[in-house]
């Protein structure tokens, strides 16, 4: 049965409307994701956050009977809440208060799949719980049922702070050697050569959508927030022939907890590493401007902001008409269910990196097949023709700039 939610928010005056009603619009679906029900949304006016209970005394009165009366069992804040708000705040309610922070922590602990996403979560949840120990008691610090009380494994948070320091340092000890072993793979492949695209965008934008469609492959598609949390990497052909890796990652999203962010570090180091990036957006979303500039403003703090992209409009087919002016260039629109737009993409994906590259022209001798088939699968080919008349083969095409096959092509 589905935990009753009760949602509590401090709107500041200088905060933009339309900017706290999406945030709010935002705890609500990660409240459904987590299989909670949000029965009521409680706000309150404020020039800044009460230090002791995050509302004011006034609102208390109001948020108690509301308890009551929709027999809550689980009351959210939309910010982040200290040892002290939280401890206050339930010795107010007498029901189990937990942030947006531990929400999204308790998605991501649900989500995890791999060894390396289970460690990272719960390497967050720990750095996010350990300061907060004095705040929530010992019923509160240990994991069990509940919204915001899931861990990897189910793993039981004791509230000594040096068997979870003990614990923090054995976790980032294990991350470290993954860390490793993923910076050997992305220096394989770029040994190999291997184009690497990164899909990013807001999360449920249509990232594993389109990376299915594109790899015909399976990740998990859902109409939920954080669906895919373990990056996939599979090989994909581009119209000309061009192979390349593709990566599906996981979704960004405005607030996202810090203990997160650098729990999540090696993973989004897929992103930074990548040649060329595909930017999903849900153009039918209402708040698809705010989700871009998120998206921005989080591939910049990863270094990952003069990476080449492309911004994908998806869902096209649910905008009924409507018109959206693109923020971003280049870009298109289109939906990820229909093959045709795919193929579009991947057009444009190359018109952009004919751009980018270097032209070249150049004969190669039949008996040459490893060249040729380097060419074909390495760089961009446009035209592929057999002159009988000087017995070669004669390739026009565009290549990476810092591509090993640039020598010989300009001998």
């Amino acid at each position: 049965m589905a935990e009753k939610i009760l949602i509590i928010a401090v709107k500041f005056k200088q905060q933009n409307e339309a900017r706290f009603q999406s945030s709010l619009e935002e705890l609500i679906s990660l409240s459904e994701t987590a299989g909670g029900k949000v029965e009521a949304v409680m706000t309150q006016n404020r020039e800044r956050i009460d230090p002791a209970h995050y509302i004011g005394t006034g609102k208390m009165a109001e948020i108690k009977d509301a308890i009551t009366k929709y027999n809550i069992d689980l009351v959210i804040s939309n910010d982040e809440l200290s040892a002290g708000q939280l401890r206050n705040l339930g010795a107010e309610f007498k029901v189990r208060i937990i942030d947006r922070s531990q929400l999204i922590l308790d998605i991501f602990a649900q989500r995890a799949q791999t060894k390396e996403g289970k460690l990272q979560v719960e390497l967050a949840q720990l750095e996010y719980t350990l300061p907060r120990l004095r705040g929530q008691g010992i019923e509160m610090s240990r994991l069990g049922a509940g919204i915001g009380t899931r861990g990897p494994g189910e793993t039981k948070l004791e509230s000594d702070q040096r068997h979870i320091r003990r614990r923090i340092y054995d976790i980032k000890r294990r991350l470290e050697t993954i860390v490793q072993q993923r910076a050997q793979y992305r220096k394989r492949r770029k040994t190999n050569e291997a184009f690497q695209i990164a899909i990013v965008g807001y999360t449920n934008a249509g990232k594993s959508t389109l990376f299915n469609r594109l790899t015909k492959s399976s990740s998990l598609e859902e109409n939920q927030l954080f669906a895919t949390l373990d990056p996939l990497t599979r090989q994909i052909k581009l119209p000309s022939g061009f192979q390349a890796l593709v990566t599906d990652t996981v979704g960004f999203m405005q607030d996202l907890p810090t203990a997160l962010i650098a729990a999540f570090r090696s993973t989004l180091e897929e992103v930074k590493e990548a040649d060329f990036l595909l930017h999903v957006v849900d153009v039918s979303h209402p708040d698809q401007e705010q989700h871009q500039d998120t998206v921005k403003k989080l591939l910049d703090e990863l270094d990952a902001g003069s990476i080449p992209m492309l911004t994908i409009y998806n869902k096209e087919d649910r905008l009924n008409g409507e018109e959206v002016i693109p923020m971003q260039h280049p870009y298109v629109f289109m939906s990820a269910y229909q093959q045709n737009d795919i193929d579009a993409m991947l057009s444009k994906v190359e018109a952009i990196l004919q751009e980018l590259w270097n032209p070249y022209n150049v004969q190669i001798d039949p008996e040459n097949g490893k060249l040729l088939n380097r060419l074909e699968q390495e760089t961009l080919v446009m035209r592929k023709e057999f002159e009988e008349t000087i017995n070669r083969y004669v390739l026009q095409g565009y290549i990476k700039q810092d591509h090993p096959l640039m020598g010989f092509l300009e001998e």
